[in-house]
């Protein structure tokens, strides 16, 4: 079997670099944006909470997150058997955690256009309250009842655009949550 002559060999190398090099060139630069996400809830025609969340976000790279709330402790009873004479039956209270407040996963890919994609993953939780302005909490049973969001979803937005990219009622509450999200270009 014949070697490759050297000259192919070189020449192979040359359009394999050359080849890499086009694609280094073909990425585009980053991109520093400020993606603004607002969280509005109504209860009829009133705004009774409007909640601003801005996020410094790199097109093209990792996805930036944001995590924001606290844990409510939450009763959990359980029975020990006491004196096995009498057969009692004594209650245990101990407590779990279960975490409410905001988190936010964002990640922006640029179009050949010059817009970008925005994917964005949403959830918020809360305490239910139903005077969302004294934040005081309903009981059932002695135990708080909790509202949840969630929204996963993509949208395609210019330097400088907003849009309302969702609008949901809770069946329980008739609270109506609007999200709305802005992107601004970081120069």
């Amino acid at each position: 079997m014949k070697k490759p002559s050297r000259t192919l060999a070189s020449l192979a190398a040359c359009v394999f670099l050359a080849g890499a090099g086009l694609r280094a060139q073909e990425k585009p630069p980053v991109v520093p944006l400020k993606v603004q996400i607002v969280i509005s809830r109504y209860q009829g025609e009133k705004k009774v909470s409007s909640l601003p969340y801005t996020l410094a976000v790199n097109a093209d790279l990792n996805k930036t997150s944001l995590r924001l709330g606290s844990q409510v402790p939450v009763v959990t009873t359980s029975f020990t058997q006491g004196n096995a004479e009498k057969k009692d039956v004594n209650p245990l209270q101990s407590y779990t955690y279960r975490e409410v407040g905001t988190n936010i996963d964002c990640s922006v890919h640029t179009l050949p256009d010059g817009r970008f994609q925005l994917d964005i993953v949403l959830d918020d939780s809360s305490v239910y309250s139903t005077d969302r302005t004294e934040r005081t909490p309903v009981l059932i049973g002695n135990v708080p009842s909790f509202v949840s969001f969630r929204s996963t979803n993509s949208v395609i937005l210019k330097d400088g655009q907003s849009m309302q990219y969702t609008t949901a009622t809770d069946k329980t509450t008739g609270e109506v949550t609007k999200v709305d999200v802005t992107l601004t270009v970081l120069k």
